[in-house]
């Protein structure tokens, strides 16, 4: 690629993409390198080529949008996207938690925030296939032994780059299981791909999971509308509640409402 900070917007936004197409996707500490640019310069140039439909952002950077269907950034490196948003979705979900109930919490940062408000909900029941979830609840009771601990059932399974377990054992246990109340996390939704995620065997482990929910809530920032990934796993019709946060777009939340049974905008 060119090194050079004279080039029009259109030509080094025609630059990325080609190194896209060519390597299958880029970071934005090499194109800044690259290009002579800032790094703001780089991120306006993704924004737009994703909006253009022509690359997926993730962490970091971005992918084409072949590979973005199946590609699964790390927890670390999503738990570094909209920390803020993910607090709000936490705390309007916890709302929703009865005390003496018996709740399941999926994999994701965001159920793994929400773990964290629900450390003090009196007689819970939770039951997990994120190995992040537990430990939370287990850090809770080492620095608190005198508050009374939720039960805590941890699924087997093997273990996805989002510390998830997954696979046939994953999904026995939590067909044998009934639970009040299920946050599910997602890779995208869409009204026409519904929730799906690139990990075909976490796909599967959740359809277990909304199987086995008397009452399914998806907790979701706003950056997950519109992305799709490899493989689907449940229709906007089979949520209960959607709690996202504020900067979901007005046509966005409407075309959700027309789906999903409720949704609730925290911090708005």
């Amino acid at each position: 690629m060119t090194d050079t900070s004279n080039l029009l917007a259109e030509q080094r936004r025609a630059l990325i993409l080609d190194e896209v197409r060519r390597r299958g996707g880029v970071r934005v500490n090499e194109l800044t390198r690259q290009l002579n640019v800032s790094d703001m310069t780089i991120r306006r140039d993704l924004d737009a080529l994703a909006r253009a439909g022509a690359v997926e952002k993730v962490h970091g950077g971005a992918v084409s949008v072949e590979a973005a269907r199946t590609h699964e950034p790390g927890f670390e490196a999503k738990s570094a996207l909209e920390p803020s948003a993910k607090e709000e979705i936490a705390r309007a979900a916890a709302d929703l938690v009865v005390p003496g109930s018996a709740i399941a919490l999926s994999g994701g940062t965001t159920t793994y925030t929400l773990a964290r408000h629900l450390t003090g909900v009196a007689e819970l029941t939770v039951v997990t296939n994120s190995v992040r979830v537990a430990d939370v609840f287990a850090e809770a009771q080492r620095r608190q032994p005198e508050v009374p601990a939720p039960t805590v059932v941890l699924t087997g399974g093997v273990r996805t780059p989002s510390d998830a377990l997954v696979g046939p054992v994953a999904d026995r246990a939590i067909r044998s299981l009934h639970f009040d109340l299920l946050f599910l996390g997602t890779h995208g939704l869409s009204p026409e791909a519904g929730l799906s995620t690139p990990n075909l065997a976490e796909a599967e482990t959740n359809r277990a999971f909304i199987a086995s929910a008397r009452r399914t809530v998806l907790v979701a920032d706003h950056t997950k509308w519109g992305t799709v990934g490899l493989s689907s796993f449940a229709d906007l019709t089979d949520i209960d509640t959607w709690v996202t946060d504020a900067g979901l777009p007005d046509d966005a939340a409407d075309t959700a409402r027309a789906h999903v049974r409720e949704l609730i905008l925290a911090g708005r």
